[in-house]
C-alpha cells in the first residue's frame, strides 16, 4: 500500500480531497484506515467498490461462496463471465483493476467462532453484509468484545435497514438490544421473498458512506438508531433505541 499522497493519488482522489471537510489530511486518514467486510454479496459489493475507490488502504473480505447467475442482478462487481468462480477470487482481480494501491486480503471461508478472532484483530471497522442472523449476531458479539466500530445492513424485497455501532464508546446499544431475541433466518430471505436489485446498492452505499464518516469523524452517524428505508414508497426514517439493562451485551 502506498501511504503517501503523490501526484497520481492526488489526481485519483481529487474530487473528494477538494471537500473542505476532507482535504489532504482526511485523505491520508482514509489511506491509513482498515476495514473488514463480511459478505461479498448485494451489500458487500457496493461497500467494497466504493471504499476501494475512496482509497481505504487495507480492506479485508470474508466470503466462502461462488458466483451464481441469480447473484448478478444485485451484486455489482460480478458478471456472467464470473459464474462458478469464488467471489473472493474474482474480487482480487477486480479491486486491483479499480485501485492497484489497495492492500486487499481475502478470506475464503465462512465467519465462525473458531476463526473470527484471528480475522477481526487486524481491522478497525467491521462492515456486515451477511445474509443471516446467526452471522450478524456473531459479528455483533465480537465487535462488542473487541470494541470495534460496526456498520450492519440488512435487505429484503424493497426494504433495507442500516445500523451503526461504535463500541469504542460507553453505553452503546448493540444488535441484541434492538431485537432482544435472535430472529429466525426464515424472517429475511432474498431467495424466498425476493429483492429489488437497487435496494442492495442503496443500502450498501449508505454503509460505505457511514464507514468513511467514521474514518473522518465527520457528521452525524446512526449510533443508537436504525435507519429504515422502503424504496417502493421512497420512505426513509431513523428510529432511536437504547441499551437494554438486561441485554447480554452487558456481560462483555
Amino acid at each position: 500500500m502506498k501511504n503517501a499522497l503523490n501526484s497520481s493519488s492526488i489526481e485519483r482522489y481529487s474530487r473528494q480531497i477538494i471537500l473542505k471537510d476532507l482535504g489532504p489530511t482526511g485523505q491520508k486518514k482514509i489511506i491509513k484506515s482498515s476495514v473488514l467486510i463480511i459478505g461479498a454479496g448485494g451489500l458487500g459489493c457496493p461497500v467494497i467498490d466504493y471504499l476501494s475507490r475512496a482509497g481505504v488502504g487495507r480492506i479485508g473480505v470474508v466470503d466462502f461462496d461462488k458466483v451464481s447467475l441469480s447473484n448478478i442482478h444485485r451484486q455489482s462487481l460480478f458478471s456472467s463471465k464470473d459464474l462458478n468462480k469464488y467471489k473472493v477470487d474474482v474480487l482480487k482481480k477486480k479491486i486491483k483493476e479499480i485501485n492497484p494501491s489497495i492492500n486487499l486480503k481475502t478470506f475464503k471461508t465462512r465467519i465462525e467462532e473458531k476463526n473470527i478472532v484471528k480475522i477481526f484483530k487486524n481491522y478497525e471497522i467491521i462492515v456486515d453484509g451477511s445474509d443471516n442472523f446467526n452471522t450478524k449476531f456473531l459479528i455483533n458479539k465480537y465487535s462488542l468484545i473487541f470494541k470495534k466500530q460496526l456498520i450492519l445492513g440488512a435487505i429484503s424485497k424493497f426494504d433495507g435497514h442500516v445500523f451503526t455501532f461504535d463500541f469504542q464508546k460507553k453505553n452503546i446499544p448493540c444488535l441484541k438490544c434492538f431485537y432482544q431475541n435472535q430472529p429466525s433466518d426464515d424472517i429475511i430471505s432474498c431467495e424466498r421473498d425476493g429483492i429489488m436489485g437497487p435496494v442492495a446498492g442503496v443500502v450498501g452505499n449508505i454503509q460505505a458512506n457511514e464507514v468513511l464518516k467514521k474514518i473522518l469523524n465527520l457528521g452525524k452517524d446512526l449510533s443508537g438508531q436504525i435507519l429504515i428505508l422502503n424504496l417502493k414508497k421512497l420512505e426513509f426514517r431513523a428510529v432511536k433505541f437504547k441499551k437494554k439493562k438486561k441485554c447480554l451485551c452487558s456481560d462483555f
